[in-house]
């Protein structure tokens, strides 16, 4: 299986669950009429980072590994949401920049060095490496996190919702 096969389908996946899930958040929060803003800064622990900043660096691993490995800049947008809207637009923008890359260029850069800033430092990964166990680790982790703060926070979702649409599998 090419490294375009084992990662881009799946990003096209469960980012299209996380904007199905963000979707039933907003008609949570709008029929309960609840303020989004307590959602928006929660978090599970003090030290982690809110619900905003998991669905941020959730999209940022989506669209800046896949535009990393097509041999793209990866400009991803700021970090300025403040709605369950914008997160989920941010989710479409990420989604688009998933889908913007080819299976050609991305498998061609699998054995090619990877640069990416972590913090202040440069990293150089080869690109299987760098998405297999950098890439993909991060976007599931923040994506469960945040998955977690809605499900904690009442929003009624399950793991089929996470998941998105499973090719070959019927929906619910």
């Amino acid at each position: 299986m090419s490294l375009y096969e084992s990662s881009i389908p799946t990003y096209r996946q469960v980012v299209g669950g996380m904007i199905g899930v963000l979707d039933k958040a907003i008609a949570h929060y709008g029929e309960k009429k609840l303020e989004e803003a307590s959602l928006l800064h929660d978090r599970l622990y003090p030290d982690m980072f809110p619900f905003t900043r998991q669905v941020q660096s959730f999209c940022d691993h989506a669209a800046g590994s896949s535009l990393r490995l097509a041999g793209k800049e990866a400009n991803l947008p700021a970090r300025d949401e403040t709605t369950l809207a914008g997160l989920r637009e941010r989710c479409v923008k990420a989604l688009a920049a998933v889908d913007s890359v080819s299976k050609a260029d991305v498998d061609a850069h699998a054995d090619k060095d990877i640069v990416f800033s972590m913090g202040v430092r440069q990293v150089t990964m080869r690109g299987r490496d760098y998405m297999m166990h950098f890439a993909f680790p991060n976007f599931y982790f923040h994506a469960t996190t945040a998955y977690n703060i809605l499900r904690h926070r009442g929003v009624v979702v399950g793991k089929r919702d996470f998941l998105g649409v499973v090719p070959g599998m019927p929906k619910a």
